[in-house]
């Protein structure tokens, strides 16, 4: 019988916590039960997870299960993770890299999460995986909101004839052009008004408070990263009660964007406070959370629902300028956040859940996934799925990071699949290109049981940033992610 290997990620795919214990318990397994089958060394390992404390007599087996232990908390101690983590269910796992799997394993372990779900768009970022769906007690992650806090699509739809794309593209380009910013830290010399601006979080919170100017100079912009503006063909095949429109073919403008710099600083801010205030082990470090009845928690939940209604003001300041330009006021509006937390019920109680890069789809819950510069979108309506927690993909998910596509794909390929599908391209760099996204039909046929798609929207002329790509920066981008600088 040939001798027992065990590996990492093994261990990792049934519950052990990165750290130490992975090497000693593959050590001890492969020396102590070197002629047994994989099966039974595994079975062992998880007796010993589930147990720890029954091990530490074990003459063999102890060494791992003291590492497995949770250490006394002293004040000032780090926090320990659960030993088992709560159940999340994964939608289509064949699409998501195991270093999100590995995140969301840590989250499921934090004493507060009630419950989870692995979206199939789900990729690594900071803390939770964009793509991960957290359920938690009373209480609410920074970092499990995301840095661009409020990050939403808002899609109009108009009577014109979308061949007017074609016939007019000029006067639809400049209506891009002039209706919004890109950039990050861009902001406007003529300000916008929106009631959000003032809101009396602003005199509520100091820290938020010294945002305010900021906030109303970037009013109606777009940031950077994948946001977007354009103009696209909308298909409605059917008549759907929950969208209201006849079955037929309509022009679109879709736009994607969140809180900017308002939302990056607020996020920031409150997750090195939270950090502070709760440590945590390596792995799950950015999982620092505030509870809802203290002061900080509080005060992060007003702000981040400030954000929130920033970022939704933000599309509609840019809707409204195009709208008027055309001349119509459109027959239908389509929204939706991804990057926040809500007050939901959960099995019969009120839990937190933190969608990060996921789509609230509550049953009849309208909806945007967009594909890709090229690729569809798909307007959707929830099916109340409690498998999912409610929730269903912000997109395609990236496939390959921003720095890795930049390297692999050339201008050229990106020229021709632009021209293929006869989109026109405003800005946009390579870490944006179709290639760096999964295949958004493959993330739609695995979330068939999650939404209904009742649209499709076709992009055609797309307005992007298109600043070359910089690398990490000073308030800590999404790994592969949205964000740049403030974004």
């Amino acid at each position: 019988m040939a001798k027992l290997h065990l590996t990492g990620k093994e261990l990792r795919a049934i519950g052990y916590p990165e750290g130490p214990v992975i090497s000693v318990a593959m050590n001890v397994m492969e020396k102590q039960y070197k002629h047994r089958r994989k099966e039974e060394a595994l079975t062992a390992l998880k007796n010993i997870l589930a147990e720890p404390a029954m091990f530490i007599e074990d003459e063999t087996l102890s060494p791992i299960a003291k590492l497995l232990l949770p250490k006394e908390k002293t004040a000032g101690d780090e926090i320990a993770l659960l030993n088992n983590g709560v159940h999340f269910n994964v939608f289509g796992a064949e699409y998501i890299e195991e270093s999100a799997l590995q995140q969301m394993h840590a989250a499921a372990k934090l004493p507060v999460s009630i419950a989870g779900a692995l979206m199939p768009d789900a990729h690594s970022g900071y803390g939770l995986p964009i793509g991960g769906v957290l359920a938690t007690e009373n209480s609410v992650i920074p970092y499990g909101v995301g840095v661009d806090i409020g990050c939403r699509m808002c899609l109009s739809v108009f009577d014109i004839n979308p061949k007017e794309l074609t016939n007019r593209e000029a006067y639809f380009t400049r209506e891009l052009n002039e209706a919004t910013l890109f950039g990050a830290g861009k902001e406007f010399s003529k300000t916008s008004y929106d009631e959000v601006l003032d809101s009396p979080v602003f005199n509520e919170i100091p820290f938020v408070k010294g945002l305010q100017s900021k906030a109303e100079k970037q009013l109606g912009s777009s940031g950077s990263g994948n946001h977007f503006v354009e103009f696209g063909i909308v298909e409605i095949p059917h008549k759907d009660e929950a969208l209201g429109l006849e079955a037929g073919v309509y022009l679109g403008l879709l736009s994607h964007s969140g809180s900017r710099g308002l939302g990056a600083n607020i996020a920031n801010h409150f997750t090195k406070m939270a950090k502070e205030k709760r440590k945590l082990p390596k792995e799950a470090v950015n999982l620092s959370w505030f509870d809802l009845n203290e002061e900080e928690g509080i005060q992060y939940w007003m702000a981040m629902n400030l954000a929130g209604d920033y970022a939704s003001a933000n599309h509609h300041v840019i809707h409204t300028k195009i709208a008027k330009q055309l001349g119509r006021q459109p027959l239908a509006m389509v929204e939706n956040h991804h990057n926040f937390a809500w007050k939901e019920r959960y099995e019969g109680k009120e839990v937190i859940v933190h969608r990060k890069g996921a789509t609230p789809a509550g049953k009849d819950v309208l909806g945007i996934i967009p594909g890709s510069m090229t690729a569809p979108g798909f307007i959707v309506k929830g099916l109340g799925e409690a498998a999912a927690i409610n929730s269903a993909s912000h997109g395609a998910g990236r496939r390959m990071s921003r720095t890795a596509a930049i390297k692999s794909i050339t201008q050229n390929a990106l020229k021709e699949e632009l021209q293929k599908q006869g989109v026109k391209l405003i800005g946009g760099g390579l870490d944006e290109a179709p290639f760096a996204y999964k295949n958004i039909y493959d993330v739609m046929n695995a979330q068939q049981n999650l939404v209904q798609t009742v649209g499709l929207f076709y992009p055609k002329i797309v307005k992007m940033d298109g600043a070359p790509h910089k690398g990490k920066n000073k308030l800590q981008p999404e790994k592969g992610d949205t964000y740049v600088e403030g974004e």
